[in-house]
């Protein structure tokens, strides 16, 4: 069961990795876009809170699933928690992140996992 840990722990650094270029692809697009609509005041400040809200959100939960993975890989209790509730806002994410999320949620739900993260292991 370790091996899974370790297939789930780089499974969210290596998504977490492409969701902050995912974040910087989307904030580029946004200002992109933006230089098209610069006479239209209100059109600027949708496309301005959309941008950012939407590449902040991603690199928020790239973040949390990156520190995460790695804290996986030393099995730390904490990471454990993280990572699940990381993947429970990825099964949102049809269809890659439902595979990965519940797959995550499997692996580390298992009663042998869980004593593996208990302090005292």
């Amino acid at each position: 069961m370790k091996q899974h840990v370790s297939l789930v722990g780089a499974l969210h650094v290596g998504f977490g990795i492409l969701g902050l270029v995912g974040a910087l692809a989307v904030y580029l697009a946004f200002h992109f876009a933006h230089g098209f609509v610069e006479y239209d005041l209100i059109a600027e400040k949708v496309l301005s809170f959309v941008g950012n809200s939407l590449s902040m959100i991603i690199l928020f939960l790239s973040c949390l699933g990156i520190i995460g993975g790695v804290g996986l890989f030393s099995y730390r209790p904490w990471a454990r928690i993280l990572v699940m509730i990381v993947s429970a806002i990825n099964c949102l994410n049809i269809p890659v992140g439902t595979a990965k999320g519940v797959y995550s949620i499997w692996v580390l739900m298992q009663p042998e996992i869980i004593e593996l993260f208990e302090p005292s292991a």
